[in-house]
């Protein structure tokens, strides 16, 4: 929509110029006709001396005036009355530097009544304090419309005001948050982006979720649990149920903001697409050289996977998998089914040459948490398959927008921690038990950087 008051103060710049042009070229003129008065004066009268002394007076004073003309006048005023918009200091223009400049970005949801017109008054309430309306979304409801808006407002216009304005015009029930660049992406769009990327990799589907619906916490609970078993999909309020392809049931849960009906077809439509093709893990291999000169390829592991993991369990020392577990280690198998499901997260296998797993990597969505785990044969540690294989993992969850993970170990376990610090991401340490809950802020810069 057109920014009137960039429009105002455009034609008050064009306007000013012009003024400015006329005086200066007038002044010129006079300068020219006043020299050659001069000149002639000089050349023919006795007095030429001085009327020469007189003239060069005459020009510092003019070049004075003109020094001060521009100094006052070379910047248009500030506009009086835009909202968020500060006066300039003299000498500085109060223009913005871009189209987006002193704007920002929030997505906005309000209900309101299934009749002619009522979409008309919230977007006229908010034009008329210089919103523009950059996207618009619908939802049907049996008693209204919800209709969802990204907006670019004036950066000092409060939230609140935004809602009052929603809520003057007839929109009920106001929900509003900041947004980011990524929410410029029209609703097709990313839909399309998230059913390729379910497609590919069966781990995907949490984090589609995620994506589509913003902060929301995605559970998959397993066949036989409490809430593991349900008779169809069912949507309740800020509480999706979904029956999960590879059994059991995902919940979708946000406490802020009711799903619609819409949003629950499109979770339901991902989810159908998962069940359709199936467990699906990405073929792909990458080869590394240890330094000692020893191959391994690194690459995601799935349910095909069981008995090697179960392998290398078996050769692992009691003291390494009671660092990864924390439990009672002739236990520790009952966990592979869920660590290798691509439900609960992804999974990296270090293999070697002859085709032998000897550590095994997790990444495991937790809720809206995301944990990291290793296990490396004893025979294979110390030799920086540990610390490759976190790094991975840190991508891996920085790729899937996630703002943090953790690694749960023993306090005694100097090799994780010390891993852990390399990452060279800021750390936070609780510690209760004996059990260390290490957290790794994440960031893409960051995440990254090479290793120290």
């Amino acid at each position: 929509m057109p920014d009137l008051t960039s429009a105002t103060t455009n034609s008050r710049r064009q306007r000013h110029h012009w003024r400015r042009d006329v005086v200066e070229l007038a002044a010129l003129f006079v300068a020219v006709a006043t020299a050659d008065l001069i000149a002639n004066l000089v050349g023919h009268g006795p007095d030429g001396p001085v009327l020469l002394c007189a003239s060069a007076a005459a020009l510092i004073a003019t070049a004075g005036f003109h020094t001060w003309w521009a100094r006052h006048h070379s910047h248009s005023p500030p506009v009086s009355g835009a909202i968020g918009t500060e006066a300039a200091e003299p000498g500085e223009s109060s223009a913005a530097t871009g189209p987006d400049a002193g704007t920002t970005l929030w997505r906005m949801r309000t209900t309101v009544r299934d009749t002619p017109g009522s979409l008309a008054a919230v977007t006229t309430a908010l034009a008329a304090r210089g919103v523009d309306i950059l996207t618009l979304q619908t939802h049907p409801l049996t008693d209204g419309t919800v209709d969802e808006f990204l907006l670019r407002a004036p950066a000092g216009l409060p939230a609140g005001e935004l809602t009052r304005a929603a809520g003057a015009a007839g929109g009920r029930d106001t929900w509003i948050e900041r947004a980011d660049a990524h929410d410029l992406v029209d609703t097709p769009t990313r839909m399309l982006t998230l059913a390729t990327r379910t497609a590919m990799d069966a781990a995907e589907l949490p984090l589609a979720l995620r994506q589509l619906f913003g902060r929301c916490t995605i559970r998959s609970i397993p066949s036989g649990r409490p809430g593991g078993d349900i008779a169809e999909d069912a949507l309740e309020e800020t509480v999706m149920r979904l029956r999960d392809p590879a059994g059991g049931t995902i919940t979708v849960e946000r406490a802020y903001l009711p799903f619609t009906p819409t949003e629950f077809a499109r979770a339901r439509a991902l989810v159908e697409l998962d069940d359709r093709l199936g467990v699906r893990v990405p073929e792909h291999r990458d080869v590394l050289t240890l330094p000692e000169g020893n191959e391994i390829t690194v690459r995601r592991a799935g349910p095909e996977d069981l008995a090697a993991a179960r392998d290398l369990h078996r050769r692992c020392s009691p003291a390494t998998l009671a660092h990864r577990y924390h439990g009672p280690v002739a236990d520790v198998d009952r966990y592979l089914n869920h660590l290798l499901s691509p439900r609960f997260g992804q999974t990296l296998a270090v293999e070697t040459v002859s085709g032998r797993v000897v550590a095994l990597a997790h990444l495991l969505w937790d809720g809206d948490e995301t944990e990291v785990a290793l296990l490396v044969e004893d025979a294979w540690q110390r030799r920086g398959i540990g610390l490759e294989l976190l790094r991975r993992l840190v991508a891996q969850a920085v790729e899937a927008d996630c703002e943090s993970v953790y690694a749960v170990t023993r306090a005694t376990n100097t090799g994780m921690i010390a891993m852990m610090r390399r990452l060279g991401l800021p750390l936070d340490y609780q510690v209760e038990d004996g059990t260390l809950v290490i957290t790794a802020t994440l960031s893409p810069a960051e995440a990254s950087a090479p290793l120290r």
